[in-house]
Protein backbone atom coordinates (compact mmCIF):
# COMPACT_ATOMS: atom_id res chain seq x y z
CA UNK A 1 0.00 0.00 0.00
CA UNK A 2 1.54 3.30 -0.99
CA UNK A 3 1.98 6.16 1.46
CA UNK A 4 -0.41 8.19 -0.11
CA UNK A 5 -3.29 5.72 -0.08
CA UNK A 6 -2.38 4.93 3.81
CA UNK A 7 -2.77 9.12 4.65
CA UNK A 8 -6.11 8.83 3.14
CA UNK A 9 -7.65 6.04 4.87
CA UNK A 10 -6.25 7.88 8.30
CA UNK A 11 -7.15 11.34 7.26
CA UNK A 12 -9.16 13.10 10.20
CA UNK A 13 -13.04 13.30 8.73
CA UNK A 14 -12.98 17.32 9.57
CA UNK A 15 -10.01 18.21 6.71
CA UNK A 16 -10.50 15.09 4.88
CA UNK A 17 -12.20 17.05 2.15
CA UNK A 18 -10.44 20.14 2.86
CA UNK A 19 -7.76 21.68 0.73
CA UNK A 20 -4.24 22.20 3.38
CA UNK A 21 -4.23 26.25 2.23
CA UNK A 22 -7.93 26.68 2.83
CA UNK A 23 -8.75 28.48 6.67
CA UNK A 24 -10.90 26.68 7.39
CA UNK A 25 -8.42 23.54 7.75
CA UNK A 26 -6.32 25.69 10.34
CA UNK A 27 -9.01 26.79 12.08
CA UNK A 28 -10.11 22.87 12.78
CA UNK A 29 -6.94 21.43 13.17
CA UNK A 30 -7.12 23.37 16.62
CA UNK A 31 -10.34 20.95 17.32
CA UNK A 32 -8.72 17.96 16.50
CA UNK A 33 -5.73 18.49 18.43
CA UNK A 34 -7.59 19.42 21.58
CA UNK A 35 -10.15 16.25 20.82
CA UNK A 36 -6.98 13.85 20.49
CA UNK A 37 -4.79 13.57 24.58
CA UNK A 38 -2.44 12.27 23.35
CA UNK A 39 -1.64 14.99 20.55
CA UNK A 40 -2.79 17.74 23.22
CA UNK A 41 -0.10 16.65 25.56
CA UNK A 42 2.60 16.81 23.22
CA UNK A 43 1.57 20.68 22.08
CA UNK A 44 0.75 21.22 26.08
CA UNK A 45 4.70 20.33 26.18
CA UNK A 46 5.74 22.64 22.77
CA UNK A 47 3.97 25.29 24.55
CA UNK A 48 5.33 25.19 28.14
CA UNK A 49 8.94 25.01 26.66
CA UNK A 50 8.50 27.87 24.51
CA UNK A 51 6.83 30.18 27.68
CA UNK A 52 10.11 28.65 29.99
CA UNK A 53 12.85 30.11 27.24
CA UNK A 54 11.36 33.34 27.30
CA UNK A 55 13.99 35.98 27.64
CA UNK A 56 12.76 38.36 31.26
CA UNK A 57 12.04 42.40 30.56
CA UNK A 58 9.69 44.41 28.54
CA UNK A 59 8.65 43.62 25.29
CA UNK A 60 5.74 42.34 23.03
CA UNK A 61 5.92 38.24 22.41
CA UNK A 62 4.54 37.33 19.16
CA UNK A 63 3.77 34.36 17.77
CA UNK A 64 3.88 33.31 14.29
CA UNK A 65 0.95 30.49 12.69
CA UNK A 66 -1.15 30.55 15.83
CA UNK A 67 -4.26 29.75 14.00
CA UNK A 68 -4.14 25.85 14.57
CA UNK A 69 -3.12 25.88 18.16
CA UNK A 70 -3.57 27.12 21.42
CA UNK A 71 0.03 28.74 22.94
CA UNK A 72 -1.80 32.01 24.29
CA UNK A 73 -3.33 29.66 27.36
CA UNK A 74 0.48 29.72 28.02
CA UNK A 75 1.78 32.87 27.46
CA UNK A 76 -0.51 35.58 28.55
CA UNK A 77 -0.77 39.14 26.35
CA UNK A 78 0.91 36.43 23.21
CA UNK A 79 -0.27 38.45 19.89
CA UNK A 80 -1.54 35.77 17.57
CA UNK A 81 -1.01 35.92 13.95
CA UNK A 82 -1.40 33.80 11.06
CA UNK A 83 -1.33 34.23 7.48
CA UNK A 84 -4.73 34.59 6.62
CA UNK A 85 -7.92 35.44 8.39
CA UNK A 86 -8.25 32.90 11.02
CA UNK A 87 -10.78 32.78 13.72
CA UNK A 88 -9.62 33.64 17.40
CA UNK A 89 -6.61 35.08 15.66
CA UNK A 90 -5.08 38.48 16.51
CA UNK A 91 -3.77 39.94 13.42
CA UNK A 92 -2.75 38.56 9.76
CA UNK A 93 1.27 38.70 9.29
CA UNK A 94 3.67 37.86 6.62
CA UNK A 95 6.09 36.59 8.35
CA UNK A 96 8.85 38.34 5.60
CA UNK A 97 7.18 41.30 6.40
CA UNK A 98 6.50 41.66 9.92
CA UNK A 99 4.08 45.53 10.91
CA UNK A 100 5.91 45.97 13.89
CA UNK A 101 8.42 48.97 15.09
CA UNK A 102 11.88 48.53 15.22
CA UNK A 103 13.16 46.57 18.43
CA UNK A 104 9.88 46.48 19.95
CA UNK A 105 9.54 42.51 20.16
CA UNK A 106 10.82 40.53 23.16
CA UNK A 107 10.14 37.22 21.27
CA UNK A 108 8.90 35.40 18.45
CA UNK A 109 8.07 32.01 18.99
CA UNK A 110 6.41 29.35 16.21
CA UNK A 111 6.12 25.31 15.90
CA UNK A 112 6.03 23.83 12.52
CA UNK A 113 5.92 27.47 10.52
CA UNK A 114 9.39 28.01 9.24
CA UNK A 115 10.01 25.33 7.03
CA UNK A 116 6.78 27.29 5.07
CA UNK A 117 8.18 30.41 5.05
CA UNK A 118 9.32 30.84 1.47
CA UNK A 119 12.32 33.11 2.01
CA UNK A 120 13.36 32.51 5.42
CA UNK A 121 16.42 35.41 4.81
CA UNK A 122 13.51 37.85 5.08
CA UNK A 123 12.24 36.90 8.01
CA UNK A 124 15.28 36.76 9.39
CA UNK A 125 16.42 40.21 8.56
CA UNK A 126 12.72 41.16 9.80
CA UNK A 127 12.77 39.46 13.03
CA UNK A 128 16.87 41.21 13.64
CA UNK A 129 15.19 44.59 13.08
CA UNK A 130 12.27 44.22 15.24
CA UNK A 131 13.70 42.19 18.15
CA UNK A 132 15.49 43.91 21.10
CA UNK A 133 18.53 43.16 22.69
CA UNK A 134 18.43 40.26 24.13
CA UNK A 135 15.35 38.76 22.38
CA UNK A 136 14.64 35.50 21.07
CA UNK A 137 13.37 33.86 18.76
CA UNK A 138 12.17 30.29 19.64
CA UNK A 139 10.57 27.60 17.69
CA UNK A 140 10.25 23.88 17.37
CA UNK A 141 10.20 22.56 14.08
CA UNK A 142 11.38 19.17 12.07
CA UNK A 143 14.73 18.05 12.18
CA UNK A 144 16.80 15.78 10.00
CA UNK A 145 18.38 12.77 11.55
CA UNK A 146 18.80 9.24 10.65
CA UNK A 147 15.53 8.36 11.47
CA UNK A 148 13.48 10.93 10.55
CA UNK A 149 15.00 11.06 7.02
CA UNK A 150 13.02 7.85 6.75
CA UNK A 151 9.93 8.80 8.00
CA UNK A 152 9.49 12.80 6.23
CA UNK A 153 10.55 10.53 2.65
CA UNK A 154 7.30 9.49 3.41
CA UNK A 155 5.28 13.15 3.85
CA UNK A 156 2.82 15.11 2.40
CA UNK A 157 5.32 18.25 2.37
CA UNK A 158 8.33 18.37 0.16
CA UNK A 159 11.50 16.89 1.95
CA UNK A 160 14.50 17.95 0.00
CA UNK A 161 17.39 18.20 2.77
CA UNK A 162 19.72 18.70 -0.84
CA UNK A 163 18.44 21.92 -1.71
CA UNK A 164 20.68 24.34 -2.67
CA UNK A 165 19.07 27.52 -1.52
CA UNK A 166 16.78 28.64 1.88
CA UNK A 167 13.76 29.32 -0.45
CA UNK A 168 11.25 27.42 -2.10
CA UNK A 169 8.26 28.80 -4.84
CA UNK A 170 5.07 28.53 -3.32
CA UNK A 171 1.47 28.72 -4.78
CA UNK A 172 -0.29 28.43 -1.31
CA UNK A 173 0.09 29.52 1.98
CA UNK A 174 0.59 26.29 3.51
CA UNK A 175 1.21 23.76 0.44
CA UNK A 176 4.36 25.65 0.15
CA UNK A 177 7.15 24.04 2.21
CA UNK A 178 10.16 22.43 2.51
CA UNK A 179 10.25 20.37 6.22
CA UNK A 180 14.48 20.22 5.72
CA UNK A 181 14.61 23.85 5.52
CA UNK A 182 15.59 24.43 9.88
CA UNK A 183 18.10 21.90 9.82
CA UNK A 184 19.41 23.26 6.56
CA UNK A 185 19.77 26.66 7.92
CA UNK A 186 20.86 26.37 11.72
CA UNK A 187 23.05 22.72 10.61
CA UNK A 188 23.67 22.22 7.10
CA UNK A 189 24.29 26.21 6.22
CA UNK A 190 25.42 27.31 10.35
CA UNK A 191 28.12 28.92 8.59
CA UNK A 192 26.73 30.86 6.52
CA UNK A 193 23.73 31.70 8.63
CA UNK A 194 25.89 33.18 11.05
CA UNK A 195 27.91 35.31 8.77
CA UNK A 196 24.91 36.46 7.11
CA UNK A 197 23.16 37.51 10.64
CA UNK A 198 25.90 38.92 12.80
CA UNK A 199 23.25 40.00 15.57
CA UNK A 200 21.75 36.74 15.78
CA UNK A 201 23.37 34.23 17.84
CA UNK A 202 22.01 30.23 17.66
CA UNK A 203 22.07 29.22 21.37
CA UNK A 204 20.56 25.96 21.46
CA UNK A 205 19.02 23.18 19.10
CA UNK A 206 18.19 20.20 20.93
CA UNK A 207 16.36 17.58 18.53
CA UNK A 208 13.75 15.46 20.58
CA UNK A 209 10.44 13.60 19.77
CA UNK A 210 11.20 11.00 17.93
CA UNK A 211 8.38 8.95 18.06
CA UNK A 212 5.50 10.32 19.91
CA UNK A 213 4.30 12.79 16.80
CA UNK A 214 4.64 10.30 14.96
CA UNK A 215 2.19 7.74 16.67
CA UNK A 216 -0.56 10.06 17.32
CA UNK A 217 -1.21 10.78 13.64
CA UNK A 218 -0.55 14.36 14.26
CA UNK A 219 -3.19 16.93 13.12
CA UNK A 220 -3.98 15.07 9.97
CA UNK A 221 -4.95 11.91 10.84
CA UNK A 222 -7.62 10.12 13.36
CA UNK A 223 -6.30 9.55 16.27
CA UNK A 224 -4.29 6.73 16.68
CA UNK A 225 -2.92 6.17 19.84
CA UNK A 226 -5.13 6.56 23.56
CA UNK A 227 -4.51 9.47 26.19
CA UNK A 228 -3.06 6.68 28.52
CA UNK A 229 -0.41 5.71 26.68
CA UNK A 230 1.30 9.43 26.28
CA UNK A 231 3.32 8.81 29.62
CA UNK A 232 4.72 5.34 28.42
CA UNK A 233 5.97 6.66 24.84
CA UNK A 234 7.34 9.82 26.69
CA UNK A 235 9.15 7.47 28.74
CA UNK A 236 10.85 5.50 25.91
CA UNK A 237 11.67 8.40 24.45
CA UNK A 238 13.51 10.09 27.70
CA UNK A 239 15.39 5.89 27.66
CA UNK A 240 16.75 7.54 24.48
CA UNK A 241 18.00 10.56 25.23
CA UNK A 242 21.61 10.22 24.33
CA UNK A 243 20.74 9.18 20.91
CA UNK A 244 18.19 12.39 19.63
CA UNK A 245 20.95 13.63 17.07
CA UNK A 246 20.34 10.55 15.30
CA UNK A 247 16.22 9.70 15.89
CA UNK A 248 14.72 13.05 16.82
CA UNK A 249 12.06 14.26 13.92
CA UNK A 250 11.72 18.00 15.89
CA UNK A 251 13.71 20.24 17.26
CA UNK A 252 13.37 23.02 20.09
CA UNK A 253 15.64 26.10 18.46
CA UNK A 254 16.56 29.23 20.01
CA UNK A 255 18.28 32.17 18.34
CA UNK A 256 19.15 34.97 20.96
CA UNK A 257 19.37 38.96 19.57
CA UNK A 258 22.67 40.40 19.86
Amino acid sequence: MSAAILRRLLAHPLTASLAVDDPLTTGLRRKIILSKPFLRAIYDEWYRMLARELPPGAGQVLELGSGGGYCARFIPDLITSEVFPCSDVQIVVDAQRLPFPDRSMRAIIMTNVMHHVPNVRRFFAEATRCLCRGGKILMIEPWVTWWSRLVYRLHSELFCPEAGDWSFSSAGHLSGANVAIPWIVFHRDRGRFESEFRELSIEQIRPFLPFRYLVSGGVGMRNLMPGFAHSGWAGLERMLESQMSRLGMFAFISVRRL
